[in-house]
């Protein structure tokens, strides 16, 4: 019923997803140093495997991933910044308050 030329099966995956096993096996310095200092206290983190991508170097360091996170939007907000002032600059918007140095008095006949 599938007509011909049509493949059996789901489409190929784009993404890679890695088999745990590459993460079972602790190889980063803190992470064995930080394994070392719970042992000396009788305790186990079975979950400290996860923390294994944090070290490595493909995924960036500790700073350069902050520095992302953190200036994520910046080149944005940058250009919309550039942009609003363009577009008050062209249609002659101005926020500054007008004074009226020849008129006293804030009453209602200087409105």
């Amino acid at each position: 019923m599938g007509g011909h030329g049509h493949h059996h099966g789901p489409p190929p995956d784009p993404y890679r997803i890695p088999n745990a096993s590459e993460y079972d096996t602790i190889s980063h310095p803190e992470l064995i140093r930080f394994q070392q200092r719970l042992a000396k206290h009788g305790l186990k983190d079975p979950w400290i495997r996860n923390y294994n991508w944090r070290f490595d170097k493909k995924y960036g360091t500790k700073m350069s991933r902050l520095g992302s996170l953190v200036f994520c939007g910046v080149p944005l907000g940058v250009g919309m910044f550039i942009a609003t002032l363009g577009i008050e600059k062209a249609f002659g918007i101005d926020w500054h308050a007008h004074h009226h140095a020849h008129e006293e008095g804030h009453g209602e006949a200087h409105h």
